[in-house]
């Protein structure tokens, strides 16, 4: 199945966008009561956001108006919002060659007026347009220059949008980290400022962010944020998209029945919206969910009233991948003459996007490189190899899609032996998690049996001898040799003193015992820093009034700490980045080093207890791990626990 990647629209306005229907009520009585003066042109755009995401042609209508009178009065601020807001309507209809031009009237508009945040506005909205016309480098270029600027003039209410439309560039590029990197900045100075403008888009990016590094999870529980947010908005467009992005990943699940119902959802949204294509692929994610729960009726309806659509509007991608799914629901029906058929159309449509790639790789090339003759030549003759290539490929693979169709059957039987060879290793596995329980559970008590016995055992007695030294010192007469040799015995009983506590407090915190898990992180963090070994920045969100389960939290303190012990050992870094996030009942666990990296591969020989006690602490809570590293770039660890 094609994954549908709607990436989210954050077009920033220059005045408040999203009114209520109320507020529009306002505005229309203030504008009938207005004079032809600039008032009434910023009272029309008014008017026009608020039909922004909802009535599009409403929109245009008042922006229309707005500009007429703009020309009027040569009111350039006036020609500056009408571009602006234009580029956004354009953009949301699906029209972005008109977006593009409109937005680069309004970033021309920008820099004559000399006003910073105008030019933020532009250069971020710019690089959005680029985006969907598939120019992620130039997204990422002006997305950027966006946020340096907007760092530059310390912008503060604009940061959060500057790092939201960041994300989006670096997840176009694969970079799903960063992407998702900045998605957390972007929410923190949403959270600062109180501004929670296109916050449900943001929490999208989030989830779509986390399905690309396949965390379905956590994909899911922000998308339904972005669908709670969505409908506090009224917007709609985002609401229906951020079901079809649900949709994909329920695909992912294989939990067809939840598919089907968001599926279902974002198709009535989207007859609202009036929007064909995202008729054409709810439709198409409609009858993909219906196949799979086996209801070849429904399939069948819903595909062919998306064909309709999408052949009506040539949208290209969509057809595509509709005759995909209705091969397969034909061949089910054994009709496979059909099957033959839309297989070979989605061959076709395939060599069709293929050659228009070609021929608007080659324009640009021409435009860019029209002395370089021979190195274009070269370019067309690789093209036109892929090109051959790609078409033999695509025959094979209509006569192989007939053996797939037959395969099928034997495929479920072998699923079913699977699934009864995977039962027998779940049952493995919990008989090792009891195993690593009871170890875990003995350290512990050890460490903990250890602590007490140093601290009240040993520490009396030490802090006894003190005692009875100052004590024995009032009574003696010594010489200034043997006066100096007493008070250096006296220093060595101190540092033992305190080595012995350091010791019984790594055992185990006493803060962690009588204070909880966030204040024992923060204290050891506070003690690695004091040390000058390693600066960290530790960062909470959400543990402030959550009662963690002793042996919950005792687990993750051992974890974040064996981490920390593995960065002061090997990394070789300077600074290090601890962060723990608690969302109803996930909790989420990052730890970075910018030192020097490793192989995350040779983890899996690694024979070291600092990774294998991690590992079975992270198995004990049933929790999942990622690990990041490249040569001279850092580590980043992240672990996710239900709790």
């Amino acid at each position: 199945m094609k994954r549908f990647l709607f990436v989210a629209l954050i077009l920033i306005s220059s005045a408040s966008v999203n009114a209520q229907p109320e507020s529009r009520d306002s505005l229309y009585q203030i504008l009938s009561a207005s004079a032809k003066d600039t008032d009434r042109v910023m009272l029309l755009i008014q008017i026009a956001d608020t039909y922004e995401t909802n009535n599009q042609d409403s929109a245009i209508y008042y922006l229309e108006q707005s500009k007429q009178l703009s020309d009027i009065l040569n009111f350039k601020m006036g020609l500056y919002l009408y571009n602006e807001k234009s580029a956004i309507v354009s953009f949301t209809k699906g029209d972005y060659n008109l977006a593009m031009q409109q937005s680069n009237r309004a970033l021309d508009a920008a820099r004559a007026l000399k006003d910073s945040g105008l030019i933020i506005n532009m250069l971020n909205n710019t690089g959005i347009v680029y985006q969907y016309l598939g120019q992620f480098d130039a997204q990422l270029d002006y997305s950027l220059q966006a946020l340096a600027i907007t760092e530059r003039f310390n912008k503060k209410e604009k940061l959060a949008a500057m790092h939201h439309n960041v994300a989006n560039a670096y997840l176009n590029i694969n970079q799903f980290r960063k992407s998702i990197d900045h998605c957390l900045l972007s929410l923190n100075f949403h959270q600062k400022t109180r501004n929670y403008d296109y916050v449900n888009r943001l929490y999208a990016s989030l989830g779509q962010g986390y399905a690309s590094l396949n965390l379905s999870d956590s994909a899911l529980y922000y998308y339904k944020i972005a669908v709670k947010e969505s409908e506090i908005r009224n917007d709609k467009y985002a609401e229906a998209a951020i079901y079809g992005y649900m949709a994909n990943t329920y695909a992912d699940r294989k939990e067809f029945k939840e598919m089907l119902r968001v599926a279902e959802t974002s198709f009535g949204l989207s007859k609202e919206l009036q929007s064909n294509q995202m008729l054409a692929n709810s439709l198409y994610n409609i009858a993909y969910a219906s196949y799979f729960n086996g209801d070849n009726t429904e399939a069948k309806k819903h595909i062919t009233e998306a064909l309709q659509i999408a052949t009506r509007d040539s949208l290209k991608d969509e057809l595509k991948n509709i005759y995909s799914i209705l091969s397969y629901i034909a061949a089910r029906d054994g009709d496979f003459n059909t099957s033959l058929w839309a297989k070979k159309k989605n061959d076709s449509i395939q060599g069709t996007l293929l050659n228009e790639q070609v021929i608007k790789t080659t324009s640009e090339l021409e435009r860019k490189y029209e002395s370089e003759k021979k190195d274009k030549q070269i370019f067309l003759q690789q093209v036109q190899i892929q090109k051959r290539t790609f078409l033999n490929y695509s025959l094979m693979g209509s006569t192989l899609t007939l053996l797939v169709i037959f395969l099928l059957f034997y495929l479920s039987y072998k699923h079913k032996r699977k699934l009864q060879r995977q039962r027998i290793k779940e049952l493995e596995k919990e008989r090792q998690l009891t195993t690593v329980e009871a170890v875990l559970k003995g350290e512990e008590q050890e460490r903990s049996r250890l602590a007490k016995d140093l601290h009240d055992g040993l520490g009396g007695m030490l802090s006894g001898i003190k005692y009875s030294f100052q004590t024995m010192k009032g009574n003696l007469v010594m010489t200034p040799q043997n006066q100096q040799t007493f008070e250096r015995s006296m220093d060595m009983l101190d540092s033992s003193i305190k080595e012995m506590r350091r010791v019984a407090h790594n055992m185990m915190p006493e803060s962690l015992v009588r204070f909880g898990l966030e204040t024992a992180l923060k204290d050891y963090c506070n003690d690695i820093n004091s040390s000058g070994a390693l600066q960290i920045s530790y960062q909470s969100i959400g543990l402030e009034d959550y009662d963690f389960e002793q042996t919950m939290s005792i687990t993750i303190y051992r974890i974040i700490q064996e981490l920390i012990n593995n960065i002061l050992k090997h990394a070789s870094a300077k600074t290090a980045i601890v962060q723990v996030t608690k969302s109803d009942s996930l909790l989420a666990i990052t730890v970075e080093d910018d030192g020097k990296g490793f192989d995350p591969n040779i983890l899996d020989q690694s024979k070291g207890m600092g990774w294998i006690n991690i590992r079975n602490r992270v198995d004990f809570l049933k929790g999942k791990l990622d690990i990041n590293s490249q040569a001279d770039n850092g580590t980043s660890v992240q672990i996710e626990f239900t709790i």
